[in-house]
């Protein structure tokens, strides 16, 4: 069975808006935890643009189930990441310009680089997971890379405009998984998933472990409170 973490960056995103204090991500965490999730992610960008160090640090010292952190395989933020210990990092590609991520890790072309930023983490106790788009030379960098985890890029998926293109990008992030699965690599999948498009990942239950979750979720917490949204999103990933 599959389990849900949440995402609440876009809580800091509305906080940062006004540059006060609230809505507070930490809260949002705690109430998730409440409503069920089983971990909490967020992005400690290097622009700062929503998550903000004290957010983590607060994290870290608050939250009941445990802590993914998405960051940039950058020296500042593997000092955070050895510094915070989060149960989990996620690295992620980061351009400045973009409102979110907007594609997976080239870990096929930065190997050396990854390798070195994963054995780093994992040499604190820090499973590693990388963010990667569904394409078997990136599965296979990853293994190679000694990645714990891959989390599957499933953003094109859920942008995808027509039928045929969901079928067709859908077909590709299972194939993705299952090879991931059988090189040995735990696998996550996220990105752009909502209420709707996360059903079609019934019959995966054996290869996803997790699915990391935020924009869709504290969208509709906006129209339905955070305990409800929550427990609506953990119980279709726990009956897939």
């Amino acid at each position: 069975m599959a389990i849900l973490s949440v995402n609440v960056d876009h809580i800091a995103t509305l906080r940062q808006a006004r540059g006060g204090k609230e809505p507070d991500p930490v809260t949002a965490a705690a109430m998730a935890e409440l409503a069920g999730a089983d971990g909490i992610i967020v992005h400690l960008r290097e622009d700062r643009r929503h998550i903000q160090d004290r957010d983590v640090r607060l994290l870290r010292e608050t939250i009941k189930t445990k802590l993914n952190l998405e960051m940039a395989a950058t020296e500042e933020m593997l000092g955070i990441a050895r510094e915070i210990l989060p149960e989990m990092s996620t690295l992620v590609p980061e351009k400045r310009e973009e409102l979110t991520t907007e594609g997976g890790l080239n870990v096929a072309v930065q190997e050396k680089e990854i390798a070195r930023a994963v054995t780093a983490l994992q040499e604190a106790g820090i499973l590693v997971s990388l963010f990667i788009d569904a394409d078997s030379r990136q599965v296979e960098a990853a293994k190679a890379a000694g990645a714990d985890f891959v989390e599957i890029h499933t953003g094109h998926y859920a942008d995808a405009e027509t039928e045929d293109e969901a079928n067709r990008l859908f077909t590709g992030i299972s194939e993705a998984i299952k090879l991931a699965a059988a090189l040995g690599l735990r696998v996550n999948a996220g990105h752009g998933l909502n209420y709707t498009n996360i059903k079609r990942f019934v019959g995966l239950e054996a290869e996803v472990e997790e699915y990391s979750i935020g924009h869709s979720i504290l969208s509709r917490a906006v129209l339905v409170g955070i305990d409800q949204a929550v427990r609506e999103m953990a119980d279709l990933v726990r009956f897939l």
